[in-house]
This record gives C-alpha cells, structure tokens and sequence, in this order.
C-alpha cells in the first residue's frame, strides 16, 4: 500500500473498477435471488462485499481526497449499467410467451412445432366471437427474442406476452435445453 500512499491518483482507477465489479456482482446477485438461485447469490455476495470493504476503506481513509470519494460514486453508478447489462446477456431463467393469434391463415402453433418449439395450443373467441388460436410456449429467456421473432415472421398481427416463471411444479418440457441446435437444424432443412 506503500506505493499508492506515493501515487494516491493510482487510487481513483482502482477504486473505480473495483466498485464497477462490486455493484455488477450485486445487480446480478440480487436478480439471481429473486429468481431463486440462493446458494449461488450467496457465493457472489461474498466476493462483492469483499471488494467493498478495500474500495470503502481506502476512501474513507482518505476523506480530504475528493476525487476518490468522485471514483467511489462514479463506479457506483456504472456498476449498475455494467450489473443489468451482464444480467440480460446471461439470462437466466425460465419464461412462459403467451400468443394470441386471429389469424385464420396461419396455424401458428403447429409452424411453432416444426421449429421444435414446446406448444400448448387452446381455441378461444376473440372479441366478436371470432376463433383465436391461443398459445403457451415455455421458453429459456435466452431463445425468447429468437420466439417472438419468428411468431412476428409468421403472424405479424399475433399478440404476445411474456413473464417470468419463478417456480414450476414439473419438469420444463423435455428437450428445452438443447432445443436451438434441433431449430438450426430444422430451419436449414426447409
């Protein structure tokens, strides 16, 4: 520690990265709580406040530089940007797509099917008693972008809607996991 004592701007870096890191860590633990994940959250919470306390303590040893106390806040704030960024490229998670589709044209449950998608399809009446196509698909939230995209392609009209599953009672439909390599496939036999 000697040497950044001799160089205290070496500080404002430091303590810039390292409360980026620490806010990341805990945008992402607190997301990986709320979606159940408690054993991982917690080895993540370790590290955070671990990098915490020597970024706090090396501001709040030295209060008269306020440029250290500008790094801590500044990192605070793009820590968060950073955390809710690296949290939507891993998407973790589970997601139920709801679609409702007039279209008559088109069966989109079953052009969903031959894409290898997981449908569940129901027959509704619309507004003035027209037949609705009514689907649940259950998607990983990392494939939900390419789903709605290719029910965009097939239905344009199609109304969707997404939430988070939190918790399910039986096993996610088989094949999910592995499900884009069998849509690749699919999708470059047509």
């Amino acid at each position: 520690m000697e040497s950044l004592e001799i160089v205290p701007w070496l500080l404002v870096p430091a303590i810039f990265i390292a409360r980026v890191v620490d806010v990341s860590m805990g945008t992402v633990r607190t997301i990986l709580l709320i979606r159940g994940r408690a054993a991982i959250a917690a080895c993540i919470g370790f590290v955070e406040v671990l990098i915490w306390i020597v970024a706090a303590g090396q501001v709040l040893s030295r209060l008269d530089a306020w440029y250290l106390a500008v790094a801590y806040a500044a990192g605070f704030g793009a820590g968060n940007l950073v955390g809710v960024w690296l949290e939507s490229k891993l998407a973790i998670g589970i997601e139920l797509v709801r679609v409702v589709s007039e279209n008559a044209k088109v069966s989109l449950g079953q052009s969903l099917r031959a894409l290898r998608y997981s449908v569940i399809e129901l027959q509704g009446a619309g507004e003035k008693g027209t037949p609705v196509e009514i689907l649940f698909v259950v998607e990983r939230r990392k494939g939900v972008a390419a789903l709605l995209s290719e029910i965009e392609r097939l239905d344009p009209e199609a109304l969707c809607t997404v939430s988070e599953i939190k918790r399910h009672v039986t096993a996610v439909p088989s094949g999910l996991p592995d499900q884009s390599k069998a849509r690749r496939r699919a999708v470059r036999t047509k």
